[in-house]
């Protein structure tokens, strides 16, 4: 696969005024190498999929196995012909249920596009049969904090409901179902986009109703390409970003969450609120919240204490996920390159990024960062990325919110979701549905839920001529 070699950039991408919207910011000159000089050119399904160059032998071996442990079908018992250690309880049954291709998730209710060439659903190695699963995982909390700080857990469903059991052994905790109910809004022109929200509604509740305290909302899996880029950067340039003076009431904060492989309060980077610390701490609680995978970070089984069959399953091979295959799955999730920008030289994506910089999308989606010293896997030190992200919680409105705080991230704060490889997400695994749960259908639906701290950059877009409309979704498409 061909690498994307060093360019010499010359000129400086000129801010065309908003005259009559916003105060115009400084933009960046446009740069293909999205993930630094380890991004690669690929723009086809396989451009979320590729290992940065210059793995050496063991970061290469690691990176192999964890491939296999990220596309492994998990089986309940040792006698079925895969590896064996999920559940009890569970929503999928391997990593690339929700992150098909490693790409995003897909919106509750749209069918699965990742196919063998044969038409069937299956891993190359793993003869065990696809089992079709929710699109989402809905997370589950109560009143009050844990001992952290944290979301406090459902006593009897704990923070995520498990939508498998053990056939015959254990209870599957319950089902859910997204009904979509849509509206009209209109642009100032007088075209018009229908927008859909979601309403959940559960049944089959293994331990009765959640009751009028629960807190919870649908989440989508995030996009995993250039996670280790993300960590790389140094702490304090996010905190730099935090303390920069608002801008037209646009101003995010650091998330501070408890990191169980640190056993300690860190800076929020990943997850959807910015809730997860480290690579390491968002694979472990994958594993063990998703698959039902204990690992050296998080040894026992999700059980709360209600689920008496569940507490008596899996007490053999613990942990599933040995200290070396944790090792290799973080050395996989780091290790996933960032495909280069494309139109770089098509006058409307030049447009569109100008736009992009007038309405004040750049406040939250900053374009460019760089990393620092980074020990877990040193190529990435030192690169110069444009992950469209400013990695901190904001404020996005009441119509975005599921009323359900995580730490410091509130019931309406979202982090900034990177937007590199956007461009690319409907080529990779299918998946054109965008925000945390899937609603927006498209990037003109995404702009148009903003609102909160965003409100304004939303209005901006609102009224912008259909040109400029058009350029903008150009520009996003490039990324």
């Amino acid at each position: 696969m061909p690498r994307i070699a060093p360019l010499v950039l010359t000129g400086m991408l000129m801010l065309v005024p908003a005259a009559g919207r916003l105060q115009p910011t400084l933009e960046l000159p446009p740069s293909p190498l999205s993930g630094g000089m380890l991004s690669v050119a690929d723009n086809a399904v396989a451009a979320s999929s590729l290992p940065i160059p210059l793995l050496d032998a063991k970061q290469a071996e690691l990176f192999a196995l964890g491939h296999k442990m990220f596309t492994n079908r998990w089986a309940f018992f040792w006698f079925e012909n895969a590896e064996f250690g999920r559940g009890p309880t569970s929503n999928a049954q391997a990593c690339t249920t929700c992150h098909a291709r490693n790409g995003r998730g897909l919106a509750p209710g749209a069918p699965l596009s990742v196919r063998e060439p044969d038409g069937e659903f299956r891993d190359h190695h793993i003869t065990v049969p696809f089992e079709p699963a929710p699109n989402a995982v809905i997370r589950i909390s109560v009143s009050g904090q844990d001992a952290h700080g944290g979301p406090k857990p459902h006593p009897f469903y704990g923070d995520q409901l498990q939508v498998f059991g053990v056939k015959g052994v254990v209870k599957t905790e319950g089902q859910f179902r997204v009904e979509w109910h849509e509206r009209q809004v209109r642009f100032e022109d007088g075209e018009t986009v229908n927008l859909r929200t979601p309403a959940i509604t559960f049944s089959g509740l293994a331990y009765g109703p959640l009751g009028e305290g629960a807190m919870f909302g649908a989440r989508l899996a995030p996009p995993l390409i250039g996670i280790g880029l993300l960590e790389a950067i140094p702490e304090a340039a996010i905190i730099a970003l935090e303390s920069k003076p608002p801008l037209e009431g646009i101003r995010g904060h650091a998330n501070r969450v408890w990191d169980e492989s640190q056993g300690r309060t860190v800076l929020g980077r990943f997850g959807l609120k910015a809730n997860h610390g480290s690579v390491r701490e968002q694979v472990a609680a994958a594993f063990i919240n998703d698959i039902g995978l204990s690992s050296p970070v998080y040894p026992d089984q999700n059980c709360p204490d209600i689920q008496m069959y569940c507490k008596e399953q899996m007490v053999a091979g613990k942990p599933e996920i040995t200290a070396l295959r944790l090792a290799a799955t973080e050395t996989y999730v780091r290790a996933l390159s960032v495909p280069a920008r494309r139109n770089l030289d098509d006058p409307k994506v030049t447009r569109g990024e100008q736009v992009f910089g007038e309405v004040h999308c750049v406040a939250c989606h900053v374009p460019e960062l760089r990393t620092g010293e980074y020990p877990p896997l040193p190529q990435l030190a030192n690169q110069t990325i444009h992950p469209y992200t400013d990695l901190l919680v904001h404020d996005m409105g009441a119509d975005l919110a599921d009323g359900r705080p995580d730490y410091l991230a509130g019931g309406s704060e979202w982090r900034t979701p990177p937007l590199w490889g956007i461009g690319l997400s409907e080529k990779v695994n299918g998946a054109g549905a965008f925000l945390h749960d899937g609603r927006a259908r498209n990037f003109t639906e995404a702009i148009l839920w903003h609102g909160g701290e965003s409100k304004v950059s939303r209005e901006a877009c609102r009224k912008l001529p259909k040109t400029d409309r058009e350029a903008l979704v150009a520009f996003l498409q490039s990324l």
